[in-house]
């Protein structure tokens, strides 16, 4: 068992917990000092803005009948199976895939958490500017798409790097 975590991503399990710990603090920290849907305003393009969101990304889904809570649920079990399994699988040389999965696996279980829960998912961020207003979002939201950005970049490094060493092998 300890090889299994000092040489696969998993040794990067512990960023999974602090993001999950710093989505789930913040998320309690606003729901208990602010009235849904009340709104502060921190910077001239962002607010911070209490709100629930029974759907997916940019409220997908959020005015069905409560269905889409257990299937979102479901959803991201299943996203955080897949993560724990390639993390589990991934060479601890690959940092950059193995932080992208932790990161993505924080955002899943941050966002499972809340619908198992409350059947919301509570966001507060929100960014505006230029006459576009972008949907409130929250750290585990953050984190999935740092993860997303981390694995496609990684895919091109490592792309980049398998294609070094074909032309030395030439």
């Amino acid at each position: 068992m300890k090889n299994l975590f000092s040489e696969t991503g998993l040794r990067w399990w512990w960023l999974t917990l602090i993001f999950l710990l710093a989505d789930q603090v913040t998320k309690q920290l606003i729901a208990n000092n602010m009235d849904l849907y009340q709104s502060i305003n921190i910077l001239p393009f962002f607010n911070l803005t209490y709100v629930h969101n029974p759907g997916a990304a940019f409220s997908f889904l959020a005015d069905q009948g409560g269905w889409q809570r257990w299937f979102f649920s479901a959803i991201a079990a299943i996203a955080s199976v897949v993560f724990m399994v390639w993390l589990a699988k991934t060479p601890k040389q690959q940092v950059l895939l193995s932080v992208a999965f932790s990161f993505m696996l924080s955002g899943a279980l941050g966002n499972l958490i809340d619908r198992v829960l409350f059947g919301y998912v509570i966001d507060f961020l929100d960014f505006y500017g230029f006459g576009y207003h972008f949907p409130a979002f929250n750290i585990a939201d953050s984190m999935i798409f740092i993860g997303a950005a981390l694995m496609i970049i990684d895919s091109f490094k490592n792309g980049e790097t398998n294609e070094n060493k074909q032309n030395t092998k030439a």
